[in-house]
């Protein structure tokens, strides 16, 4: 499965989607965006990437922000992604409230919706402040695309979401092996693929894949690591990281693992069913509150997926990680789990983060933590 294709590709495959259904594209940022309720609509739901690329453009409108901020506003700047019919922006992060701004701003056409949702998320009255939000939301949509989302058209979104959920924690399951068939990159490929694409087709896909993964030989003996920290928009550094001799079992990202961890657990109240989902589901730094419970799902899919180390990797200017990190770094040292940290930019400089992974990759092989295979040559 060439899934770096299918994202290479997203703009043109959400352009025949539009020819060939007569539906609406609508974008989205933050994960915690509910698509169910928009593909009940009969809308296409796909996530906004930022690329690689300087642009000349975003200065002007947006100063000193994270360089997936500055890239998605001149994707729309440059006319990219005219096909998008409208965008949604969850309350999070400010930077991508800039960003939804200054191009709705521009394209005053465009649909657009400022979806709230609760910061204290376990607060008592959470739940109904999100299915008010929800209602409003569905009503806006039925408005513009002229469709009525029944209660029938719910469950059947609700449905194909379970399952393309269902179907990648099955294939983070085969990760806990010993030797995984499948690397860090590879997977990463696969889950942006999945926010671009209509998840009943990508269903199709992902059964196909995991035919293919099970018939796979086991993988190569590498360093075991977990990724931490602030969204990602490729698998460059997973990459980076195998070729220096270790794989991303597991990661912890908003857009990673957080995206499909839990599925909705139908009832009567669509609305609430869903709005619990996304209330529940594994928090990022700006939706922790009163109670944290980030660190313990962290400490959870360590001890799970058997890490040897972690890699937290922060967006630059990302202030919810950056006043984040130090109850992960707290988490990790009491577990004596070794980690390396550093931020992300524009670019991710290959020399120098190649440099620094191999280093921290050497200490763990001197035998810190007992590696799968190396304490057969290395005596501890």
């Amino acid at each position: 499965m060439d899934f770096k294709k299918l994202i290479a590709e997203r703009h043109e495959y959400a352009q025949k989607w539009k020819e060939r259904t007569g539906g609406k594209v609508l974008g989205w940022f933050e994960p915690y965006f509910p698509e169910e309720i928009a593909y009940a609509a009969g809308v296409l739901p796909v996530r906004i990437i930022a690329q690689h690329e300087p642009d000349a453009l975003s200065d002007k409108w947006i100063y000193g922000a994270c360089y997936p901020v500055k890239d998605m506003t001149n994707q729309f700047l440059l006319g990219r992604m005219d096909y998008i019919d409208g965008l949604v922006n969850v309350e999070g992060c400010q930077w991508i409230f800039n960003a939804y701004e200054v191009i709705t701003n521009n394209k005053p056409d465009m649909f657009k919706h400022y979806l709230f949702l609760p910061d204290y998320t376990e607060s008592k009255t959470s739940k109904d402040v999100l299915k008010s939000e929800l209602l409003v939301f569905k009503t806006k949509l039925e408005e513009w695309t002229g469709n009525k989302i029944t209660d029938a058209a719910l469950d059947n979104a609700i449905d194909i979401y379970n399952k393309n959920r269902t179907l990648l924690r099955r294939i983070c399951e085969l990760r806990r092996a010993d030797n995984p068939v499948i690397l860090g990159s590879e997977y990463m490929d696969m889950l942006l693929a999945n926010q671009v694409m209509d998840k009943a087709q990508m269903n199709g896909i992902l059964e196909k894949f995991i035919e293919e993964l099970e018939s796979r030989e086991p993988g190569k003996d590498m360093i075991r690591l977990m990724l931490i920290g602030s969204e990602t928009w490729d698998s460059n550094l997973e990459k980076l990281i195998e070729s220096l001799g270790g794989n991303v079992v597991i990661d912890e990202l908003d857009n990673g693992t957080s995206y499909f961890w839990d599925n909705i657990f139908p009832q009567k109240d669509r609305m609430m069913a869903v709005g619990l989902r996304y209330l529940g589901r594994p928090r990022q730094p700006i939706k922790e509150s009163n109670w944290r419970r980030r660190p313990a799902h962290i400490a959870a899919l360590a001890e799970d997926y058997h890490i040897d180390g972690a890699i937290i990797a922060k967006q630059i200017y990302c202030h919810p990680h950056g006043t984040d990190n130090y109850e992960v770094w707290k988490l990790l040292r009491e577990r004596n789990i070794p980690y390396h940290y550093f931020e992300r930019d524009m670019f991710v400089p290959n020399d120098e983060t190649t440099l620094r992974v191999e280093a921290f990759l050497n200490t763990v092989r001197a035998g810190i933590t007992r590696l799968a295979g190396w304490h057969n040559t290395v005596e501890i």
